[in-house]
């Protein structure tokens, strides 16, 4: 195994790592003579009443501390990088791939393919599992870390490879059926491209999937996203209202059919295809606890819901807010835009002082058919409401910026807005609770 420096940056204060006399800088070398490789050895080590970890000290002094803890406790030191290694590189090429279809001269770190199985624990993100030996899975089952988000695309092995250009992309179901026999909570993902894996494969992926039911929680279904930028890449065609129909008339009929066997539906399409489609969202009851919100997954009917209790708690404080008043501007992607106007209509009919404009920005920057808010760009946004109805603030979804900072994907800032359009901005996260109270200025 190569040799890896975990070197300590911060303390907690109070924790057992102060109390022990640990330092920033300090390196920590191995715990209960185990070395440690990443962040999910060190959390598995970690855990017992005793153990005893080893550090070396700035100065080159080695420390053996014998530490008696509540069990899971955690020592209170964190390191510069939250894996505690380096971050794994995908390698495949898929026909569907984002990023290459992402245009050149944006930051470096748009542009890096993870497959990274242990960003799958941390972050919720969907790994194909190509990039992972036997030892990864056996780790996996060791630690008995769970739930594992697999982007399956198809069960078709030939399929895979051809989707996933890597001649062994199509073992997926042996990985599948070794976590699945070690009891490992999965969630699963198929992104389905026009006349490759939608049909007849759609149909073979899900009867395969929905053979590792219990495990195997939930699998989505999502569109495939093409950008202006695929020019020399796999010639994909988008999907029409009359596909959608179809993709849901196949999801609704397997979900029935699982239902009944497991209690569970299993499989869901993402909301883009009831948009398409132009059809209702189903109930919240169909979601099956919303296993899949970070995948546009239910995130519409969830806001929905959220909106009305909020709205229905405002009964309570009538009086509170009966004289609220504003003109403001709320911005979307093309997606929602239809259930955010009724939203503010919605408001706008509870308080009559309310002016509430509602703008779907359409995404210029990566072509129309990219509709979500998630990729909208801040040069869009200024460009397409300058000259507009702003009001006294603009409303952005917290999704349009990168976590925790306040610059959106084309490195334009959250204050070069409110300086070009000089309009305040505030930032709106998806519940529709937040979206209530925002409006109202709590």
């Amino acid at each position: 195994m190569r040799k890896v420096q975990h070197v300590i940056c911060r303390i907690e204060e109070g924790s057992i790592a102060e109390e022990l006399g640990m330092e920033p800088g300090d390196e920590l070398l191995e715990i209960n003579g185990n070395r440690i490789e990443d962040i999910f050895d060190y959390q598995y080590l970690v855990q017992d009443e005793y153990i005893e970890v080893l550090i070396r000290k700035a100065g080159g002094e080695e420390w053996l501390l014998e530490i008696d803890k509540d069990y899971e406790e955690d020592l209170g030191i964190e390191f510069g990088n939250g894996l505690m290694d380096d971050y794994r590189s995908c390698h495949n090429k898929c026909i569907f791939c984002f990023i290459d279809q992402m245009p050149k001269g944006m930051r470096e770190t748009l542009y890096f393919k993870d497959d990274d199985s242990r960003l799958s624990f941390l972050q919720g993100n969907y790994v194909t599992l190509t990039n992972m030996s036997d030892k990864d899975i056996d780790r996996i089952i060791r630690y008995h870390l769970s739930p594992i988000n697999i982007s399956f695309q198809t069960t078709d092995p030939e399929l895979r490879c051809k989707m996933l250009n890597n001649r062994f992309a199509g073992r997926i179901l042996e990985q599948v059926k070794k976590l699945y026999e070690a009891g490992i909570t999965m969630n699963g993902q198929i992104v389905l491209c026009k006349n490759v894996n939608d049909g007849a494969q759609l149909e073979r992926s899900i009867s395969d999937l929905s053979a590792y039911l219990p495990h195997l929680e939930s699998v989505s279904v999502v569109p495939v996203g093409l950008s202006r930028f695929r020019d020399g890449l796999y010639p994909l065609e988008p999907f029409t209202k009359e596909d959608a129909v179809e993709v849901l008339r196949c999801i609704h009929k397997w979900q029935e059919k699982l239902y009944r066997e497991w209690g569970l539906h299993f499989v869901h399409a993402s909301d883009e295809w009831y948009v398409l489609a132009k059809t209702q969202l189903p109930e919240a009851e169909r979601y099956d606890g919303y296993l899949q919100l970070e995948n546009g997954v239910g995130m519409l009917r969830l806001q929905m819901d959220e909106f009305k209790e909020a709205m229905d708690q405002l009964e309570e404080e009538r009086e509170q807010y009966a004289g609220c008043r504003g003109e403001l501007a709320v911005v979307t992607g093309k997606l929602a835009y239809p259930f955010i106007q009724d939203m503010a209509d919605q408001m706008t009919e509870r308080f009559p002082l309310l002016k509430l404009h509602v703008y779907a920005i359409t995404n210029d920057f990566f072509g129309e058919r990219i509709t979500v808010s998630g990729l909208l760009t801040g040069q869009d946004i200024i460009r397409q409401l300058q000259g507009r109805e702003l009001g006294e603030r603009i409303l952005l979804p917290q999704n349009v910026l990168r976590s925790g900072e306040d610059y959106f994907l084309d490195d334009v800032t959250v204050s070069d807005v409110e300086k070009t359009l000089q309009v305040k901005v505030d930032i709106v996260k998806s519940s529709g609770h937040d979206f209530v109270h925002t409006v109202l200025g709590r």
